[in-house]
């Protein structure tokens, strides 16, 4: 079956785990929410939201590159003050301000890729495979592959962190997640650069 992106999104969101933990619970689950729950905990996979308590705190990341031509405003969001006022969520913010100004992703997480975006890159690729002389059989698979690294350039939690390649944003967010024990999201992020048009 067809796992929906709002589902794994939803399920991220009340969990705290990771994009790809929350498609293989919902798979196992059959699109069922409150079972892939359930899957996750069976897992072994901490449930970090503290079922219902709303990610309504957070804090808003200002950061402008020293040159002063590059700035980027960030929210994060979390489930109390106290830990959206601490030194680990704060540095966590800086750096992935910092991190954003210098990658240049275009969304938070691959479900927030517009479906018609994927698809042009598809059509794209397999345009190139073909005339490479790909075998047909093989063209899918290699369009799947080139799709995924679309995903790690464009999306925010799949880029590796600029200041440390062995980690990316995803993880970093689930070891704040894992030190402050609450549920934080990336909301969104502004970038602005000098002579960059929208």
């Amino acid at each position: 079956m067809t796992i929906r992106s709002e589902d794994v999104k939803a399920l991220r969101a009340d969990t705290g785990v990771g994009i790809m933990d929350c498609k293989n619970a919902l798979t196992k689950a059959e699109g069922d929410i409150e079972r892939a729950k359930k899957i996750l905990r069976e897992e072994g996979l901490a449930l970090l939201s503290h079922t219902g308590r709303a990610t309504t705190e957070g804090r808003v990341e200002a950061y402008v590159h020293h040159s002063g031509k590059v700035g980027v405003l960030l929210e994060v969001a979390c489930n109390t003050d106290f830990a959206a006022n601490s030194d680990d969520f704060r540095g966590f913010m800086l750096d992935v301000a910092m991190h954003i100004a210098a990658n240049k992703p275009r969304y938070i997480i691959p479900e927030d890729v517009p479906e018609e975006t994927i698809e042009t890159e598809k059509e794209i690729y397999r345009k190139q495979m073909e005339k490479e002389g790909k075998p047909a059989e093989m063209i899918g698979k290699i369009v799947e592959g080139r799709i995924k690294k679309f995903h790690t350039e464009t999306c925010l939690l799949k880029q590796t962190f600029v200041k440390d390649p062995a980690h990316t944003i995803e993880d970093l967010l689930a070891d704040l997640r894992s030190k402050t024990g609450e549920n934080i999201t990336i909301k969104r992020f502004v970038r602005y650069e000098i002579g960059e048009q929208d």
